[in-house]
């Protein structure tokens, strides 16, 4: 093994867009969702929205034919077949839910990449209808959060993560995000951590406000071919330090340098977004 441990997002990191509104957009609901969206929580508004697209005739093999369509960067497919190759640890952590995320990883050939899918629930009930629910049931206990969402707390998933690999010392995390949630356990992250950001998307402003808040190594990345040459060189150099057989244990080494952000420099980023739950 690598001693890594890899965390992905799902939406606009690992797929190009958003699962929930890719499938409501491309069967013809976007009006009513947009009509519904400031009266309900966004995952209790999807349960919603599900039952609305069963009413109107539409079957859960309707939605799958559109979440087989789902736009993804072929560089990204690479470095997540990549680092599973390698050995490290693949774990998804995502406000989804695990039937778009499992339908769309298996279309792609990469379930088998991943050893934990943290999302929300789901399942098709005996109409066939797809239902939704939180992954966190914040009708009886809030997690407390204020950073995130109420059906998701993706810092309590990373302290649990951290906690499971605690009588590895020398294991590290690498997690990668695009969203505002995404922030919460960015700032979980300890020294000799990585967090990959997707540049100006929220996570990215947010860190962008106070770097010296994240104790793990920042490296931010635009699009699929930046996100593979980075998370491929972080854990080459990475294999590289704990010794690891070079002949079996890197994945390549590409021309590329290495972006990390200046602490001194981070004045120079752009000014935050308005950040959107």
């Amino acid at each position: 093994m690598a001693g890594i441990v890899v965390v992905f997002d799902f939406d606009k990191t690992i797929i190009d867009v958003d699962s929930d509104n890719w499938v409501v957009d491309q069967l013809g609901f976007t009006d009513l969702f947009n009509q519904l969206l400031p009266t309900m929580p966004w995952n209790s508004l999807m349960d919603r929205m599900m039952k609305e697209i069963h009413a109107q005739g539409k079957t859960v093999e309707d939605i799958t034919e559109v979440l087989q369509r789902t736009p993804i960067h072929p560089g990204i497919i690479a470095a997540i077949k990549s680092a599973h190759a390698s050995g490290c640890d693949m774990r998804i952590v995502s406000d989804a839910n695990v039937l778009f995320i499992e339908t769309i990883l298996k279309h792609v050939g990469l379930r088998e990449c991943f050893s934990e899918i943290n999302t929300n629930p789901g399942y098709v009930d005996e109409q066939g209808r797809l239902r939704i629910f939180p992954y966190h049931d914040f009708t009886i206990t809030p997690h407390g959060c204020t950073i995130c969402p109420p059906n998701m707390c993706k810092g309590m998933i990373i302290k649990r993560i951290q906690a499971s690999i605690s009588a590895e010392p020398k294991k590290k995390i690498i997690y990668v995000g695009d969203g505002s949630n995404d922030y919460c356990p960015s700032l979980k992250l300890a020294e000799g951590d990585y967090v990959m950001p997707r540049k100006n998307f929220p996570c990215w402003s947010l860190i962008c406000e106070n770097p010296t808040l994240i104790k793990a190594e920042i490296h931010g990345w635009s699009d699929g071919d930046e996100f593979e040459h980075i998370l491929v060189r972080i854990i080459n150099t990475n294999l590289m330090e704990g010794n690891s057989n070079s002949a079996t244990a890197l994945l390549f080494s590409p021309d590329y340098k290495l972006p990390t952000i200046s602490i001194a420099a981070h004045e120079a980023f752009p000014r935050p977004l308005p950040v959107l739950q």
